[in-house]
């Protein structure tokens, strides 16, 4: 299901860790890697130098994807290499649609501190405004990851944007012979401690076991063969998905992201930005269009 994919290359931290996983998946696929790097010329430095010091960058960019590219050859797998000028995110999306991109592979970094809500890092500004799939992968995690995926989790509280992680879900699922985890998470912050909570409460589950059955019913109409639901109740959406993972070895999460505008585009609150940041596992996103949107 994944033709090609593209994977945005760089001298940080992990990079070169999580290629191993990308080659898995680009040889069970029989995929072409596109290894793209992008010689940032909007940092200050470059910006006011340019010449030489853009030359360079090149220089420096096209060893990096050589090298990576004879590592994917040494797997059998077939490369397209480019290295480009620009602002990173921008180009990265905009590569993905021009040479129709199945899927994005990008490392994450985990923050501490402020920086943790200012939108900042290219992977967070892709993840906001690609409309090509995306899978995140923490570098700190390169050496316990599995695949093929065995069990793959896929949360839906029944929005647009989580339908849409449960289709391709399922298409990760049906390709990988692999059983899928529903989860629906009931935030126990939006009961409060009013007398009513009881009756709200049970309202919230009925409502969860009503989505969960639809999805497995889309699930198994579409061809997946096992399939569990699970409702949780948790003080913290992400918390519950995190703790999920680790209580039943999933080796994928699948979530779905709206893109945002205006100043809430940088702020991280979100439960899948918080997953792309924390998750000890792979975390596969996908975008709700929108009309507006870089």
């Amino acid at each position: 299901m994944f033709d090609t994919l593209l994977f945005p290359v760089d001298e940080s931290d992990g990079t070169t860790d999580i290629f191993e996983h990308i080659l898995d998946i680009a040889t069970a696929h029989g995929s072409t890697v596109h290894i793209l790097n992008v010689a940032d010329t909007t940092r200050d430095s470059v910006t006011q130098i340019r010449g030489e010091v853009v030359d360079t960058l090149e220089r420096e960019g096209e060893q990096l994807v050589r090298e990576t590219a004879d590592r994917a050859k040494q797997r059998g797998v077939s490369t397209v290499t480019d290295v480009r000028q620009g602002e990173p995110y921008r180009i990265i999306i905009d590569y993905a649609e021009t040479h129709d991109i199945d899927l994005i592979t990008m490392p994450t970094h985990g923050r501490q501190g402020l920086e943790r809500l200012l939108l900042g890092s290219t992977t967070e500004r892709v993840v906001r405004r690609s409309d090509t799939p995306i899978l995140t992968i923490q570098p700190d995690a390169a050496d316990e990851l599995q695949y093929p995926y065995e069990d793959v989790l896929v949360p839906t509280d029944g929005s647009d944007c989580a339908n849409q992680a449960l289709a391709l879900g399922v298409d990760v699922v049906n390709a990988e012979e692999a059983t899928l985890h529903l989860l629906s998470v009931i935030a126990l912050a939006t009961l409060g401690v009013d007398v009513r909570s009881d009756i709200q409460q049970s309202m919230l589950e009925e409502s969860a076991t009503e989505l969960l059955d639809e999805a497995a019913e889309f699930a198994t109409n579409a061809g997946v063969e096992s399939v569990s639901k699970t409702i949780e109740h948790a003080p913290s959406i992400s918390e519950a998905i995190r703790s999920y993972i680790t209580d039943h070895d999933v080796d994928l999460v699948v979530v779905g992201t709206h893109g945002r505008t205006g100043f809430d585009r940088y702020m991280l609150g979100s439960v899948t930005e918080s997953l792309v940041r924390t998750s000890p596992i792979p975390v596969l996103t996908v975008r709700e269009p929108t009309e507006n949107s870089e």
